[in-house]
């Protein structure tokens, strides 16, 4: 395991900054078509908690993360502490949902947060799945 060394903080901020950069991307993306709902912050949680779902189950599979070394821990600092972590944003659908309620549109703030959590879990779910099916194909 990565001890916090400088190796350690510059992956995690590595991650971060691409993270951070992608999620802007998709937020000036998405948001051209719809401002009924904050779909870049929404789609950027749910792709997020997919690929840490992913992350998660490749660590959990300990032939791959320890014997093969196919996913060392400096790529989890990247890919899920620093990318998924500035990639998925609690702050922004907080912010998103007081905007919402400030508006008097209490309906469109609980759909966004129930499919919010539900899909994050959901995507989660999904990401994991995908690599237990992966791990079960047949090698070569």
């Amino acid at each position: 395991m990565v001890s916090h060394t400088l190796q350690a903080y510059l992956f995690v901020a590595g991650g971060g900054a691409v993270g951070a950069m992608a999620r802007f991307s998709l937020t000036v993306f998405l948001q051209r078509g719809s401002v009924i709902l904050p779909w870049g912050t929404f789609v950027s949680n749910l792709l997020g908690c997919f690929v840490i779902g992913i992350v998660a189950q490749l660590v959990a599979q300990s032939p791959w993360f320890n014997n093969a070394g196919w996913i060392e821990d400096q790529y989890r600092l990247l890919f899920a502490v620093g990318f998924c972590g500035s990639f998925t944003t609690l702050s922004s659908l907080v912010l998103e949902m007081n905007t919402m309620l400030q508006n008097d549109e209490a309906g469109s703030a609980f759909i966004y947060f129930a499919g919010t959590m539900i899909g994050a879990f959901a995507c989660f779910y999904m990401g994991v799945m995908l690599v237990r099916a992966l791990g079960q194909l047949p090698a070569g």
